[in-house]
């Protein structure tokens, strides 16, 4: 428990976890908000670019040796004798809510005075610190759905994976898009066909926000804690609106 911003933290998790609480409140927010104000969200039955182009055997071997010269690390790509191919993506994880994680043997099984019904599965929530990534060695036929399953089992996470979605950003005249990718997907196929710039493209895991969300797949507490952070969420952005008028309006009354 941080005493500055009473983070809480899972005690495995606590060498994973970058934490600067020195700063203002909303200090750290402001690279965030510009990119949210570049971003330009595309539909996901959109196809980019590179889904649409299709790559014989010969092409294939030809763009891996393409790739794997452009790249400076060792995260090559290989060619399989069965004809696929194996690789690595890297996956930013930007999620604003809390993940659920296993509780340990540690925490005390009684909590407030009462204690847990048998056979209810304990778990506890945190956040993930901003900028977390992780590399993932994948085959080419691996999917989307097969990626967001892997990163909730790397970090532990037991959220249902619907929760989640997997999302291709690409930067474009100084316009940065986001798509999201459709369960079937395959992100090293567009890894390999867009090449390893991250600013061509990059892949980053967002909560599912398409209004499509199984509500019914989260718990009562969940609930209850988006609802607050709604609210919050709500009230930031009041007071930022408020705040934008009224130096408007004294840079009105300035002027008269």
């Amino acid at each position: 428990l941080s005493p500055d911003c009473s983070f809480t933290c899972h005690y495995r998790c606590r060498a994973l976890v970058r934490l600067d609480c020195s700063g203002p409140p909303g200090a750290g927010d402001e690279d965030d908000g510009n990119e949210r104000v570049l971003e330009k969200d595309t539909n996901v039955d959109e196809p980019s670019e590179w889904e649409k182009t299709e790559l014989d055997q010969a092409q294939v071997e030809q763009r891996i040796k393409e790739y794997n010269s452009q790249i400076n690390s060792n995260l090559f790509m290989s060619l399989n004798k069965d004809g696929s191919y194996a690789g690595f993506i890297k996956v930013q994880l930007k999620l604003v809510r809390p993940v659920a994680v296993p509780a340990t043997n540690r925490v005390p099984s009684v909590q407030a005075g009462r204690p847990h019904p048998q056979g209810v599965k304990r778990r506890t929530s945190f956040y993930l610190p901003k900028g977390t990534v992780k590399h993932l060695h994948i085959l080419s036929h691996t999917r989307a759905s097969e990626v967001i399953d892997a990163l909730l089992r790397k970090f532990t996470v037991i959220d249902n994976p619907r929760k989640f979605a997997l999302f291709e950003r690409s930067e474009k005249d100084e316009q940065v898009y986001l798509r999201k990718l459709s369960d079937d997907e395959q992100p090293l196929r567009l890894r390999l066909l867009a090449g390893p710039s991250e600013k061509v493209l990059s892949f980053i895991l967002k909560e599912n926000e398409t209004g499509e969300v199984n509500w019914d797949a989260f718990t009562l507490p969940e609930l209850h804690n988006f609802l607050l952070i709604l609210q919050r969420e709500e009230e930031e952005h009041v007071r930022r609106l408020r705040h934008r008028y009224a130096c408007c309006r004294q840079k009105m009354q300035e002027a008269l």
